[in-house]
């Protein structure tokens, strides 16, 4: 009997570029899961030009205004489309309590560079990789981790080592690192699908929230 497919839940505030190699791994048949809903928390993201080119249900949520109705709403449009398991792809946002709580241990999200030395609040993007070089350490990498109420403190679910070369730049080595993610995320998520990567168990009156 086969297991039924993973139903994910994106979320963009950009380019999306992890959501976009996710949705082409389900369509070209190595993913075992289904796209259900992409949502941004910015309007002109490239990320829902893209989902609406892919036949993925789009919607903007703008945080700003209000941010408790937005995270109420938020948790409502990923329940109503059945979303299993939320994929955070360049989410420039902290998600709010009633997300966090409804999809409690079902939050992933990509960090490129080695938690914790490398993460929490305004812990992104080149930064990352700014604070990696000054601090001179040979290795960087890639964490795929849970998402709780603390910025990068979630259970780590995979990690992937990405060396820090000689007279290699912050910038070289964002390249490099983000060239790496994208597959990283799916070959996680084939992981998960798989069975192979099993994510913790969470509490019945948790897991009962999560269609």
């Amino acid at each position: 009997m086969n297991s039924p497919k993973l139903r994910l839940g994106f979320l963009a505030s950009g380019n999306g570029s992890s959501a976009r190699a996710i949705v082409a791994a389900i369509q070209a048949g190595d993913l075992d899961a289904e796209a259900r809903l992409l949502v941004s928390n910015n309007k002109s993201a490239a990320a829902l030009a893209f989902a609406a080119e892919a036949g993925v249900p789009g919607l903007c949520i703008s945080t700003q205004a209000d941010p408790d109705a937005a995270d109420a709403r938020l948790a409502d449009a990923m329940a109503a489309q059945s979303v299993q398991l939320i994929v955070l792809s360049g989410y420039l946002r902290q998600l709010g309590p009633r997300t966090l709580s409804r999809y409690a241990g079902r939050i992933l999200n990509i960090h490129p560079g080695p938690l914790p030395a490398f993460g929490g609040h305004g812990m992104y993007g080149r930064r990352v990789h700014e604070a990696v070089i000054a601090a001179g350490v040979q290795e960087s990498g890639i964490v795929i981790h849970l998402v709780d109420e603390e910025y990068d403190r979630g259970p780590v679910i995979a990690r992937r080592t990405v060396a820090v070369e000689p007279g290699d730049t912050p910038e070289s080595l964002e390249a490099r690192v983000t060239a790496l993610e994208p597959a990283f995320y799916v070959e996680t998520l084939q992981g998960i699908a798989a069975g192979s990567i099993r994510l913790p168990e969470t509490p019945s009156h948790i897991s009962d929230n999560i269609p």
